[in-house]
């Protein structure tokens, strides 16, 4: 089973929203298979699911894990492992 990291930001993207798809990217290119990293507008049908009020925000299998800024690749890459 795929661990689904989704990526909300801005559109156009800010600064924080693209430093946060880039770490989930290479977070998950380091991890390898089993990952799979989304990227959406706040804005969106998807966005509106999980109430986003701030960007960036990550969700890693539909719990909203970071807030307001990038992750560190450290945390993100404990959680997606914590999920597996």
């Amino acid at each position: 089973m795929d661990i689904i990291v989704k990526v909300f930001g801005s559109d156009p993207p800010c600064a924080k929203c693209k430093v946060a798809h880039d770490i989930a990217k290479k977070v998950s290119e380091r991890i390898g298979e089993g990952v799979v990293v989304e990227k959406h507008s706040a804005l969106s049908e998807e966005g509106d699911k999980y109430g986003i009020m701030m960007t960036p925000t990550v969700v890693v299998n539909d719990e909203i894990a970071v807030v307001g800024k990038a992750p560190s690749e450290k945390k993100l890459e404990e959680l997606i492992r914590s999920k597996m």
